[in-house]
């Protein structure tokens, strides 16, 4: 059965500034028992945070309609200085690229582990699908607000070795 995932009361409070500051609260659930809250598996978030992370550099593998990416450029700035709302459904041709099927927990740390190396090491963006060009800092904060939305819904309960 399908969460209301804007209904979810138990998601974690979280800020990120940086994308080492989400790797560290990664790194942190890792540690523990991790406990999906929402419809994804934990794999899945860190796999779904890889690809976006990773289309940063690479493009995003989709293109919008034209009005929709009109829209995106006239709703630039509130997209990287708001939070952003849990229970949005992207279009099927999105979700294709940036949903990935359940994988397990080390599979989907090991791709975003990776895909922070390539932002920590790689110069160079591409335009978002959505918001356009970003600049390097763009980009970081929208990172930042994607990462606050998704590991929200993960809960760390008491440390142990398996991971969900």
């Amino acid at each position: 059965m399908r969460v209301a995932t804007n209904k979810v009361q138990e998601r974690r409070d979280l800020h990120f500034t940086s994308v080492e500051e989400i790797l560290a609260d990664v790194e942190h659930l890792a540690q523990g028992n991790v406990r999906p809250l929402g419809n994804w598996t934990a794999g899945q978030i860190l796999k779904h945070l890889a690809i976006v992370m990773d289309g940063s550099i690479d493009g995003p593998g989709f293109r919008l309609p034209w009005y929709v990416r009109l829209l995106g450029r006239m709703i630039r700035k509130r997209m990287l200085n708001r939070p952003m709302s849990a229970g949005f459904r992207l279009p099927s041709y999105a979700a294709k690229v940036l949903v990935p099927p359940p994988i397990s927990f080390e599979e989907g740390l090991a791709a975003f582990r990776h895909a922070v190396h390539r932002q920590q090491t790689e110069a160079g963006r591409k335009p978002n699908a959505f918001l356009g060009t970003l600049t390097a800092e763009e980009w970081t904060r929208l990172h930042c607000r994607h990462a606050v939305l998704h590991l929200s819904f993960l809960a760390l309960d008491e440390p142990s070795d398996s991971k969900k």
